[in-house]
């Protein structure tokens, strides 16, 4: 800390102040050393050169605070450190042996000249030792002896090792503050960086209609826009996303009951779970609104979980429009289903009469099958406006009901020109509804039949494998493409090839299925491609089910 606060203090120096503060240690000491030593021994014997040595001190001190060194080279400052090198020397042999230890402030000017940059200084720290252990004694005429050429070689040795040490030691500071100076630079960009992330973060997210929330991994909020915030409760940031705020309920799609903790997204999230698109409700007690949540769980490196993003969309308009529609499709299939059961008894009751004209019959005939057409339609939409189909299971063979359902399309099939036909197998018994089963037999063979071209073939397969009873319907026709594929279960799809070649249909009959297979526990499989034909399976246990509800929701 002290360092720190010293070089700080030198950076605010000008040249005359550095000279200054680096030439003032070497004059406060020799000083101090003078003194004490007059104090220690009141017989020192000071002559007349080590006064002028003294004095040589004091006009070096005075030079660094008066030379104009900004005037001149950087480097020239370092004639001052040379010169303290042969006054220290002119100290030393001009001074009683007592001063001997003087020679050791030579230790000052020689860091000095060590201290710059440049590889030079060491050497001039060299040189100007050696010219403090070899002018003074020349000047002063005092002869050398043994003991001096010993320390005209070993001083410049000692002291170029300390010159060279202390060089090494302000190169590695220098270059440390450096890159200091340049990681806080790098640092500084990428707060700066990381803030107008943050800022384009959060202006993204309050912009988009969604509410967003992330979470980390123990489920407490850690961020969220505003449309988050406004939807559940005001502030959640730093709070559980489980807790829900006072007077504040979370359902599920049926609206009436509320959902457990275990079951809310963010509990769900906490505990690295994903899902998409599944419906909540919430109620803030004046209102009930409609969420399609979704959850994308974070993971680093290592592939740990580390939190979750949620999104909750409003669907509240949506799901309102649908349950709309939905009873507008009831009321219609309900208000048609009675006139047409009437028009297709009084078509049966014509058609009964004796010596029919031929031409009227056919007619008869005509109006009878697409009045039939028409009942089957409005049953469809039915079903799919009251989302639940009733299951009657019981003891049978589903060899059988395919069977039927073959039978029964052969002429739908020899009328396009398709071949239609069924692979024998053994039976195939087990606990399902067969009425519902055949209903979801004759949809696969109907929707086959009337994608495959004049020339194709539709076969027919059932099977027991296992647990499980399955059918397979595989035709040759136009095939769908992946995109097609995943909406095919969806009430009212049809692909384009059905627009484009203006093939009836109301796009209900595998959704339909799909609810059929979902009541008995099993499930329906599509597998497709343009052009080579499509292959659709159903498959369901074939252990007892009488756990089965007589009415179950799809």
């Amino acid at each position: 800390m002290l360092f720190e606060q010293l070089y700080a203090y030198y950076r605010t120096l000008g040249p005359r102040g550095r000279a200054v503060l680096f030439q003032l240690p070497l004059s406060t000491t020799m000083l101090l050393v003078t003194v004490l030593t007059m104090i220690l021994h009141p017989q020192l014997d000071v002559s007349g050169p080590f006064l002028f040595s003294l004095g040589a001190h004091v006009l070096l001190l005075g030079a660094c605070a008066l030379v104009p060194w900004a005037r001149l080279t950087d480097r020239a400052v370092l004639i001052i450190p040379v010169l303290d090198c042969i006054v220290v020397g002119f100290s030393r042999e001009a001074a009683d042996q007592y001063l001997a230890v003087l020679g050791f402030l030579l230790v000052f000017p020689v860091v000095w000249l060590a201290a710059d940059r440049r590889r030079s200084g060491v050497l001039f720290a060299v040189v100007a030792t050696i010219l403090s252990a070899v002018l003074p004694p020349v000047i002063l005429g005092t002869g050398f002896d043994g003991p001096d050429f010993i320390r005209i070689v070993l001083l410049p040795v000692i002291l170029g090792a300390i010159a060279l040490t202390a060089h090494g030691i302000v190169n590695a500071l220098s270059l440390q503050r450096q890159q200091l100076k340049a990681q806080s630079c790098e640092v500084r960009d990428l707060l700066v960086a990381s803030g107008d992330r943050e800022r384009l973060l959060s202006s993204v997210m309050d912009t988009v209609s969604v509410g967003v929330c992330a979470v980390d991994a123990n489920g407490q909020a850690v961020l969220a826009n505003h449309q988050f915030s406004s939807h559940f409760g005001g502030t959640v940031t730093g709070r559980q996303l489980s807790d829900e705020p006072p007077g504040f309920l979370v359902y599920g799609p049926d609206r009436k009951h509320a959902l457990p903790p275990e079951q809310r997204p963010g509990f769900r999230a906490a505990q690295g779970e994903s899902f998409t698109d599944e419906l909540i409700w919430a109620d803030n007690g004046t209102s009930q609104r409609a969420y399609s949540a979704t959850c994308r769980l974070i993971r680093d490196s290592r592939g740990e979980h580390r939190g979750a993003v949620l999104a909750f969309t409003d669907v509240t308009a949506l799901v309102e429009a649908l349950s709309a529609k939905d009873q507008f499709v009831s009321s219609v299939s309900h208000e048609l289903r009675t006139p047409l059961t009437s028009i297709m008894g009084y078509m049966d009751l014509a058609l009964d009469e004796k010596d029919l004209d031929p031409d009227i019959e056919m007619y008869l005939t005509v109006a009878k099958r697409n009045a039939q057409r028409l009942l089957h339609l409005v049953g469809d939409l039915l079903t799919i406006a009251a989302d639940t189909v009733t299951i009657n299971p019981r003891h049978a063979d589903l060899c059988e009901v395919v069977r039927q359902s073959v039978e029964a399309a052969q002429s739908r099939a020899k009328a396009r020109g398709i071949t239609l036909y069924l692979i024998p197998s053994e039976a195939a018994k087990g606990h399902f509804d067969p009425d519902r089963l055949g209903q979801a037999v004759d949809n696969l063979i109907s929707n086959a039949i009337k994608y495959t071209p004049h020339g194709g073939t539709v076969t027919v397969k059932v099977d027991a494998t296992g647990h499980e009873l399955r059918c397979e319907v595989t035709d040759t026709g136009v095939g769908m493409s992946e995109e097609e594929l995943d909406q095919a279960f969806t009430r009212f799809f049809r692909a384009a090839n059905a627009h484009s070649s203006t093939i009836p249909g109301a796009g209900l009959g595998l959704a339909i299925t799909k609810s059929i297979m979902e009541n008995h526990r099993g499930h329906v499989a599509l597998s497709s491609s343009p052009g080579q034909g499509t292959t659709a399976v159903l498959t369901l246990p074939a252990a007892d089910m009488g756990a089965l509800k007589t009415a179950s929701a799809s």
